[in-house]
């Protein structure tokens, strides 16, 4: 699917919160992260902004890259050091043995679940979406973006739900609610 067709799907099964999209300084992060975000992340940001789906999976704020005591808390920069010590120590699906992703968190969920890019390639629109599933300590590789991988989540279009709980799996309504 494209980006426009994506976020059209989002849209649908997920309507923007009414004052949602949260401004971001785009420049200064790529700056801080060493690389540009990707436009699905940057239009996602625009349209809902930092937040919940469904009360369960919180995607927040970006925030610059900087030292972890500097870190807010749960924010980007602490979720992406927790992503890369369980990292190292759990089981990954085959095609990710032997792999050492660059990762970056957008999302985590109530079930201690983490939701990250392998920014390892230079061009973010290349960047798939890596997941932590915490129930069955197992990190997996999905070939898209976040819209998309949030839209094929809501539709239970892969082959099994790569999440801990069931809460957007499969679900034909999605809310979200904006966070400041």
């Amino acid at each position: 699917m494209s980006e426009p067709t994506d976020l059209d799907a989002l849209r649908r099964l997920m309507p923007p919160p009414t004052g949602g999209g949260t401004t971001v300084n785009w420049a200064a992060l790529t700056a801080s992260w060493d690389k540009p975000f990707p436009l699905d992340y940057r239009r996602f940001m625009e349209i809902y902004g930092a937040g919940a789906v469904q009360n369960y999976l919180s995607i927040g704020r970006p925030e610059p890259k900087v030292p972890l005591e500097q870190a807010p808390r749960n924010g980007m920069v602490i979720e992406t050091a927790n992503a890369k010590a369980d990292w190292e120590t759990e089981e990954k699906a085959p095609e990710l043995e032997g792999t050492s992703p660059v990762l970056i968190t957008w999302g985590v969920d109530a079930t201690a679940d983490m939701l990250c890019w392998d920014a390892s390639e230079d061009d973010p629109a290349k960047w798939p979406v890596v997941v932590y599933q915490r129930n069955g300590s197992l990190w997996s590789r999905y070939d898209c973006g976040m819209v998309e991988f949030l839209v094929r989540n809501f539709r239970a279009e892969w082959p099994e739900n790569p999440l801990g709980g069931e809460f957007l799996w499969g679900v034909s309504e999605v809310t979200f609610q904006a966070r400041g």
